[in-house]
């Protein structure tokens, strides 16, 4: 191997490998993204980069707010990056997308920032910024006492956060008659695209009510899903990327084959073709967000406690368990899908199988620890919710608080083991797995006391309390 992937090893790389499908001379930039780790460039660049095989409009100009990693990186490689997709067989495909790298917090780069948020050319700016990045108060709305938000009120122009970026765009927009840009929040957060908007319009507000006023009547925040698994990049990767180019990529990414990516019908100026590129664009976005929440999240959470508990380490691992997989799979068609209200055109037993292959892919290790992670945040809408329909509907719920029980046994056997639980009830949890005694009643009863978790209606409910105690009782 010698030299680095970039525009003039690209024509030489094997003929297995897949590069853009179009000249990245001719790409103009009509996206903005905040963040882009590796999530992003695995993700929705991905998307861009297929939109741009029939129209040059959707290059990327992906903006780090402090990190210069990513721009350093790319530097020297013409913006070029390799995507590793694990499936049974690797694939690559090189990425050319971003075209344009930039770090706001950079003064020689942050007026470059702003005039391309400004620039009637860019129409989409779009978000990977993690829930923290959004400067949000515990009731989702716009911290002003957050040190970001208070360097964007006393220097609007040279703003700092996410948010006053926006905002200042959407000023200087408003200032040259130009029509304000979609901004598309990707992170996984509760009405992400309704807590983007506000979060703009308050800043806004603070700072001129006209504006504020304006991006309320002519700005669009649609709320989104994005799905893929995004592993983190490591030197194995780097390795095997290395020998599949023959040259070097100083920062690859890797993803499952899955992908999706779906959009409220929201929008305000030009957008690409999202469904000859695979987005699907509707009006009930909370719709996808529960089916995922229930079928795929709730799944996962019942192969971390169940798995970790007969053992195994990674999703894969915890499939190749015959047992363990027929459960989950009964758990989600016959427990989980008949308190699913599917939206228009979604299959949910299709979904269910893409799942499981998923589920099953061996490239993937995807560790059952880290999905194990704050059970006592996420069992509440992955599993307790649907519980609480299946009750309503006078369904039945044996299978459904099995993992609910898992995860008590999980709790106790981290603290019997002195193992550390990653959980912000960790202290009251085991506080209460120390005085279990194994005995279903007298444990599932201290248990049911935690009401940050299970709330006053569930431990009243003498169906739920059955159900548990007997699924604890035949872990045990």
């Amino acid at each position: 191997m010698s030299g680095r992937l970039d525009a003039i090893t690209l024509p030489h790389l094997p003929a297995a490998i897949e590069g853009p499908p179009y000249a990245m001379g001719d790409v103009d930039i009509g996206v903005v993204h905040f963040g882009p780790g590796a999530f992003h460039r695995a993700h929705q660049a991905w998307y861009f980069d297929d939109a741009l095989v029939h129209d040059h409009r959707w290059g990327v100009s992906a903006v780090s707010l402090k990190s210069a990693g990513l721009r350093d990186a790319l530097a020297a490689q013409d913006g070029l990056y390799t995507v590793a997709v694990l499936d049974e067989s690797i694939r690559y495909r090189v990425m050319g997308s971003l075209r344009e790298r930039l770090v706001a917090a950079d003064e020689s780069e942050r007026e470059r920032v702003l005039a391309r948020l400004a620039a009637p050319a860019t129409t989409l700016v779009t978000l990977t910024i993690t829930e923290k990045g959004y400067c949000l108060r515990a009731d989702g709305t716009l911290d002003f006492d957050h040190a970001d938000v208070a360097a964007d009120l006393a220097a609007p122009h040279s703003p700092t956060s996410a948010i006053g970026h926006v905002v200042e765009g959407l000023r200087r927009r408003r200032a040259a008659g130009v029509a304000p840009f979609t901004t598309i929040s990707c992170d996984n957060l509760a009405d992400n695209g309704g807590k983007l908007g506000r979060a703009v319009v308050a800043l806004a507000h603070a700072r001129d009510a006209e504006l504020a006023r304006w991006i309320e009547a002519e700005a669009a925040f649609p709320r989104t899903m994005v799905d893929s698994i995004v592993p983190a990049t490591d030197a194995a990767l780097e390795a095997s990327v290395a020998d599949a180019l023959g040259v070097a990529d100083a920062w690859p990414v890797q993803r499952e084959a899955f992908s999706q990516w779906v959009i409220e019908r929201r929008f305000c100026n030009a957008v690409p073709d999202w469904a000859g590129i695979g987005v699907i664009v509707t009006d009930d976005v909370a719709a996808y967000e529960r089916a995922k929440l229930r079928l795929l999240n709730g799944a996962h959470s019942t192969l971390a406690y169940l798995g970790s508990l007969a053992v195994h380490a990674t999703v894969a691992d915890a499939m190749r368990d015959r047992d363990l997989a027929a459960f989950v799979e009964r758990l989600m068609r016959e427990d989980i899908r008949p308190n699913v209200a599917a939206p228009a055109g979604f299959d949910p037993d299709a979904y269910i199988s893409d799942i499981l292959r998923r589920f099953r892919n061996p490239a993937m290790r995807h560790q059952l620890a880290q999905i194990a992670w704050d059970g006592s945040q996420k069992l509440p809408f992955r599993i307790l919710g649907t519980i609480r329909d299946a009750l309503a509907a006078q369904r039945t719920i044996d299978g459904l608080c099995v993992p609910i029980a898992a995860w008590l046994h999980f709790v106790r056997r981290a603290q019997r083991e002195g193992r550390k639980l990653v959980d912000p009830l960790a202290e009251p949890l085991f506080a209460i797995a120390r005085e279990c005694n194994g005995e279903a009643a007298h444990d599932v009863s201290r248990f049911l006391a935690l009401e940050a978790v299970f709330a006053e209606d569930l431990p009243r409910n003498a169906v739920f309390s059955a159900a548990l105690r007997a699924a604890y009782a035949k872990i045990a």
